[in-house]
């Protein structure tokens, strides 16, 4: 004799809801991944590595790199959540930016606000509790500079630039203390090949958005994209200066001619990046020169941590 056997379905009115569910869930995950910018953060925690790998002793467990990466990485999604926060109206008028959380209204003021400066206490906190002193109070220093100092400054003058470059300096400088290293030669070394990294790239940026930036009241170099010549010469000025810098690590005992060679070489092919954009200001050599930058900076790092480890061995 045969059973009938028996299936159970889930209603369609049931399998309709989870399904609305989920795609809201996958929204709302997908706009807090804009809000903490996790390019830049997957940037800072690279150089929060290198600057690590560089002042670590040996007997230094790597669960304090840990330590260190989830808490910068929490007061970097807030710093940048408190960003956006700030800029949602500016962020409205610019193409690239009017479809973030906020402008776009898919995320409420209120509670950008307070995901940012809970990241950012929280963040701060940890790295007080499981890493050390020095380093919460620099990092929580950064997000304090990018937020009250270079954002708002934005709006008012183009000297902007040189204020955000400060923030944009000191991850691995935090690396650096977090595995115990002072503020000593070794980590003004770092901060400055970061610091004069920075103006080339960003010069890039702002000259392919130019028009955006002016439409949207930020005074950003190159303004309404007046004096091409001259934000061309700026950044071949801040290449060439780069390459001595590059070379301090040397200089510190933390690379050797390894380094030296990778150093020049890269500085040669920013710099040349630097020319042709200054030769023909134009999107298509802002572009080449932004693609430059974020080919020398990792390649950098990762040779000097390398030829650093090389020599110690």
């Amino acid at each position: 004799m045969r059973t009938a056997s028996t299936t159970t379905s889930c209603p369609p009115e049931i399998a309709d809801s989870s399904a609305l569910v989920r795609a809201a869930v996958a929204a709302r995950v997908s706009d807090y991944l804009v809000l903490i910018k996790p390019r830049i953060s997957l940037l800072v925690l690279l150089t929060v590595s290198a600057g690590f790998s560089l002042a670590r002793v040996e007997q230094l467990p790597m669960s304090q790199l840990l330590h260190a990466l989830f808490g910068i990485a929490l007061v970097a999604s807030g710093s940048g959540a408190l960003n956006q926060w700030y800029e949602r109206k500016t962020d409205a008028r610019m193409r690239r930016t009017a479809n973030r959380p906020l402008p776009a209204g898919r995320l409420s003021s209120w509670e950008v606000g307070l995901f940012g400066v809970g990241c950012g206490t929280l963040g701060t906190a940890y790295l007080y509790l499981q890493v050390n002193t020095l380093t919460a109070g620099l990092t929580l220093s950064t997000l304090l500079l990018y937020v009250l100092a270079y954002t708002p400054l934005k709006r008012m003058t183009s000297l902007s630039t040189a204020v955000g470059a400060i923030p944009g300096a000191l991850p691995p400088v935090l690396g650096w203390t977090a595995a115990g290293g002072q503020l000593d030669s070794g980590a003004f070394c770092l901060f400055a090949i970061l610091f004069v990294w920075q103006f080339p790239h960003f010069l890039a940026i702002a000259w392919i958005y130019r028009e955006e930036y002016a439409r949207a009241g930020l005074r950003m170099l190159p303004a309404e994209g007046r004096l091409p010549k001259a934000v061309g010469l700026l950044a071949v000025g801040y290449s060439l200066v780069l390459i001595p810098v590059s070379l301090l690590p040397a200089d510190c005992s933390l690379a050797g001619f390894g380094y030296t060679v990778v150093a020049l070489t890269l500085g040669l092919g920013y710099l040349v990046a630097s020319i042709r954009f200054a030769w023909s200001v134009s999107t298509r050599t802002a572009r080449g020169l932004l693609a430059a930058s974020l080919v020398y900076l990792p390649v950098l790092l990762v040779a000097l941590v390398w030829d650093h480890w090389r020599l110690l061995s």
